[in-house]
């Protein structure tokens, strides 16, 4: 839950930038608008860059030692980042400072961005996985309605001094502390304590997940499964090196599918929209900071509600594929429509805060826009690429998700600043196309995951046969037992040795 509030941060600085206290305070009142992009720009893009490395280093990590520490691990950093950004003084030296706090806090949140997905969907039942993941998204999205709020705020009531900057940057320990307390509450991943050879625990942990007891005969099935799928990836993998885990059978296809979703996530506007909202809503024609402040706050509780509506009754309904192809139409149109009215009706120039009908009914066509992308481009990539993976690659392969998305982050960060100055009315009308174009053709390429366990993954990626995995199934459920009987660990653990001691065949015998 509160691993998505840690998104908010992004918003954070794009609101603040756009306040008169912090431009005088860092010299950019008064400058150049190319030199306001730049810093404006920097601000948001060296989160990016941190995230980007903090989602690669990751992975590793969270193989060795396990989820739940790794997630404690980086909470710290990042929330040494945010005292830094919080301290910051006026000045270059200040500027300086948000500058390194936020590398370090990106550290943070994009290794959390990477872990949390993988975490929650290896502890979620196959029939709700996407709604509980989906979850993620919701808290993503309220924390960008809280972040709105609080720069709505802040223009309203503290307008001059370095409490402008303080408190939004402060504010973002908040989510730190909720998390870390949570996670004091939470078990480890079930599936990673058995791909560490910790067959009891990951049995009572799957079942204190599953609100039963190791007894109950399902939840000896999907362990039986889970076991299966651990010993098949050690029996493929025998004489084979790491190359194996991105380039073997059913394997190099699911890495492209989460690069290219999160680069056209990246590119279907909403990010630009999101990170910039004051200036975009500026731009057609909500003068003044308040106002477009407010605008940016309806923005963000329209997508609260729309995710919510989505995760909790359309996600496992209307499944992933769909639903991912139907938004990216349906931002499309929306984005074709503002384009064609900021063209021929182009807000004036105005020293009030009148706002004239031509932009609200942008504003409201920008609110339907954040329904179509909150029904499917917002949730669905972190649920589809948390569903695609195996045990044995799921944090790596999630790591990459991550990083890729980061990556891309930190380019849309960079250069919406200069597109929204640039291009105009043009910009809405290149993000359409993509998500029409790129999007849409996307979503019907992929395969359905909807109501799959994330062990008939290798499966739908032709990693192994149905009668196969049924076959492996039965022989694991014996594994199983003969471990918990024994009270021995299986020989699964880290060392690809063990393979030849431990594959299906000879284990169940």
């Amino acid at each position: 839950m509160a691993g998505g509030l840690f998104k908010n941060i992004r918003v954070y600085a794009g609101g603040v930038i756009a306040t008169k206290a912090f431009k005088q305070a860092f010299g950019l009142f008064g400058a150049p608008q190319s030199h306001v992009d730049a810093v404006s720009s920097n601000v948001v893009a060296v989160l990016q860059g941190g995230a980007f490395f903090g989602a690669l280093f990751s992975a590793p990590m969270s193989g060795w030692i396990g989820r739940k520490p790794t997630l404690l691990i980086f909470i710290a950093i990042f929330s040494v980042g945010a005292a830094l950004q919080t301290a910051a003084d006026a000045g270059t030296r200040g500027l300086n400072m948000i500058y390194v706090g936020r590398v370090i806090a990106g550290l943070g949140v994009g290794a959390i961005s990477a872990v949390c997905p993988a975490f929650v969907s290896e502890c979620s039942p196959k029939e709700v996985r996407g709604r509980i993941t989906g979850l993620f998204q919701i808290w993503v999205a309220t924390g960008v309605m809280l972040s709105y709020f609080v720069n709505y705020g802040m223009s309203l009531h503290i307008t001059t001094g370095p409490r402008v900057w303080r408190v939004p940057f402060g504010f973002q320990l908040v989510p730190g502390g909720i998390m870390a307390i949570g996670l004091l509450f939470a078990k480890e991943s079930p599936r990673y304590l058995a791909r560490s050879g910790k067959t009891e625990q990951a049995l009572t942990n799957l079942a204190y997940y599953r609100r039963s007891t190791v007894d109950d005969p399902e939840v000896r099935a999907e362990m039986a499964e889970i076991e299966a799928t651990i010993l098949e990836e050690r029996e493929a993998r025998a004489g084979l090196g790491w190359k194996e885990a991105f380039f073997g059978p059913g394997q190099w296809i699911r890495f492209v599918i989460a690069f290219a979703i999160f680069c056209l996530q990246q590119f279907a506007g909403q990010n630009s929209v999101g990170y910039y909202a004051p200036r975009i809503f500026q731009s057609i024609g909500y003068t003044g900071t308040t106002p477009s402040f407010l605008a940016s706050g309806v923005y963000g509780i329209v997508k609260v509600v729309a995710t919510a509506i989505f995760i909790f009754i359309g996600v496992e309904w209307f499944g992933r594929k769909w639903s991912l192809f139907w938004s990216a139409i349906w931002m499309g149109i929306l984005f074709y429509m503002v384009g064609a009215l900021q063209k021929t009706h182009p807000p004036a120039v105005r020293t009030d805060d009148y706002v004239p009908p031509a932009s609200k009914a942008m504003a409201g066509l920008l609110y339907l826009y954040c329904v179509a992308y909150s029904f499917g481009w917002g949730p669905l990539p972190w649920v589809y690429v948390s569903d695609i993976f195996p045990n044995r690659t799921r944090h790596y392969g999630l790591a990459f998700a991550s990083a890729t998305q980061w990556l891309f982050n930190f380019v849309i960060s960079k250069i919406t600043p200069t597109l929204v100055s640039k291009l105009g009315w043009k910009l809405f009308i290149m993000f359409a196309t993509i998500n029409i174009a790129g999007m849409g053709v996307f979503a019907l390429l992929i395969p359905e995951t909807k109501g799959k366990s994330l062990e008939e993954m290798d499966i739908i990626f032709g990693a192994i046969s149905a009668e196969d995995r049924a076959k492996d199934i039965t022989k694991a459920e014996h594994v199983v037992d003969d471990e918990l009987r024994h009270g021995a660990p299986a020989p699964h653990g880290s060392s690809d040795q063990d393979v030849e001691k431990g594959s299906i065949s000879q284990r169940s015998k």
